[in-house]
């Protein structure tokens, strides 16, 4: 029997999620924030490796989908961020400006690193775009976004600087725009939910919490342990008003100059992660789903001074065969007892475990731990790569229905601020009647948010629900179905 030294958590994930998150992100070395500039930290290898397969996975999905990539200059003259009002105010608080050189020298006009990229597709947009036939018009990047959030910042979830992806896209209609929504939750669903197995809702957000500059804004929003939500991808049809700021315009078939309509859609990969490690995570540390883990296995190689040399053969064997289906393989090789070993890798969240001994080797089978189950199993050394490869996608599909099931649970009903209180209290999103989502009915929402330190997240946009009962805030006929809850 192998001894194992727990790496334990001080807070229970479910009872103290804050306290857990904080301490996961130090244990398995996910971000300092050590770092000497507040709300930002440094990404970590552990973190970094994750990112940049979902980062691949939803690159993949764009480029299938007819957007290219661009690279656009970290920075943008502050009279791009002038030509649309509505924008520039959303904005403005939250930007940082460059104003002079490193000599002292006063730049002819302020830089802003950039927020958001509106303004500066646009500027080319209307260089680039001359007719019907440049139309569609679908571009991204890959970027760093940079915004002095006021609110307290959290690792990965809240910060001045996160990494995303942006896409910005015209057409030549309003009808062709909506499609493009609509795709970009398709898109959301594909990657998010299949490939990260993270559920979420896309809702239709109210009139007053629509983007900086859109005339529509779509967002989906997950559930987090600790009953807040989390804003993931968002969509937004943009108001012709920038495309005319901008002079975007076309030329139809019939010689007429048209302004283009545009999109935008913004995964942000950093804080997509975030809702990763805790919708799947556990009081033993990390699990991550197999095609973006890190390390797909992790060798252990249990060993005595007469066997070391056969046992370390066998596991290089293994590691090489692993590596050569594409599994992402390492033997551990520190100088730690078995069940340092073990529970390290536990918490660091790698899917499977394979133990090898003596033993093992004489039998032919290794013992192979699989890390969302915790159950072992014994499996053909010479099969290896199969077995983890199908019980890989077995993982994921498990992740997945597990997210989804208690995402649901997550939800429920209620008829008055008061029940709506008690089930926000119990960590729920809550679906109730609402008179409408017009800037109407934005004094309404504010009662909510004063009463309920929640927001009116929208109407889901995926199925028209039917009304029923009275709006919670104002007690005239609902008109809507909403969703209230707490969020970041």
């Amino acid at each position: 029997m192998v001894k194992k030294e727990k790496i334990t958590f001080d807070k229970n994930k479910k009872e103290n999620f804050s306290e857990w998150y904080s301490e996961i992100i130090k244990k398995a070395e996910l971000g300092d924030m050590r770092y000497n500039i507040k709300g930002f930290i440094v990404f970590q290898p552990w973190s970094v490796l994750v990112m940049e397969k979902m980062y691949q996975l939803m690159e993949e999905e764009l480029q299938l989908k007819g957007h290219k990539p661009y690279w656009y200059p970290v920075v943008i003259p502050e009279k791009n961020f002038l030509m649309e009002k509505n924008h520039v105010k959303g904005f403005a608080p939250e930007v940082f400006w460059v104003t002079e050189t490193g000599a002292g020298e006063k730049l002819e006009e302020k830089l802003a690193l950039r927020p958001t990229s509106e303004t500066a597709f646009y500027q080319m947009f209307s260089i680039w775009i001359r007719s019907y036939k440049d139309l569609p018009f679908k571009t991204y990047q890959r970027a760093q976004v940079f915004r002095h959030e006021t609110k307290a910042t959290k690792p990965f979830i809240r910060s001045r600087e996160f990494h995303w992806i942006e896409t910005h896209n015209a057409f030549d209609s309003k009808e062709n725009a909506l499609k493009q929504a609509k795709e970009d939750m398709d898109t959301t669903k594909k990657v998010l939910l299949e490939k990260f197995c993270v559920p979420f809702i896309f809702f239709k957000r109210p009139e007053w919490d629509k983007f900086p500059g859109a005339e529509s804004t779509f967002a989906s929003d997950t559930l987090m342990p600790d009953g807040k939500v989390l804003q993931l991808p968002s969509t937004h049809i943009i108001s012709q008003e920038f495309t005319k700021a901008f002079n975007v315009k076309y030329l139809d078939k019939n010689g007429k100059e048209n302004y283009c309509w545009t999109t935008c859609y913004g995964p942000a990969i950093s804080r997509i992660f975030a809702a990763v490690i805790s919708i799947h995570g556990d009081n033993k540390g990390l699990i991550f789903p197999f095609n973006i883990a890190p390390l797909q296995a992790i060798i252990i190689p249990i060993f005595n001074e007469k066997n070391r040399e056969k046992v370390l053969k066998e596991a290089e064997k293994i590691e090489k065969e692993l590596r050569a289906k594409k599994i992402r393989t390492e033997t551990d090789l520190q100088e730690k007892t078995m069940g340092e070993k073990f529970y390290f890798w536990e918490m660091k969240g790698v899917p499977f475990r394979i133990e090898l001994g003596e033993k093992e080797i004489n039998e032919k089978k290794a013992t192979v731990f699989r890390r969302d189950t915790g159950k072992k199993t014994k499996e053909s050394i010479g099969k290896l790569a199969e077995f983890i490869l199908k019980e890989g996608e077995k993982q994921s599909n498990a992740l997945k229905e597990k997210a989804e099931k208690e995402f649901m649970q997550g939800i429920s009903e209620a008829d008055s601020i008061e029940k709506a209180r008690k089930e926000l209290e119990k960590g729920k999103i809550v679906k109730t009647g609402f008179c409408s989502v017009s800037m109407d009915s934005a004094e309404c929402a504010e009662k909510i948010e004063k009463e309920l330190n929640a927001s009116v997240r929208g109407t889901k946009f995926s199925e028209k629900e039917k009304a029923k009962g009275k709006c919670i805030a104002c007690g005239k006929k609902a008109q809507e179905i909403v969703y209230i809850a707490k969020s970041y």
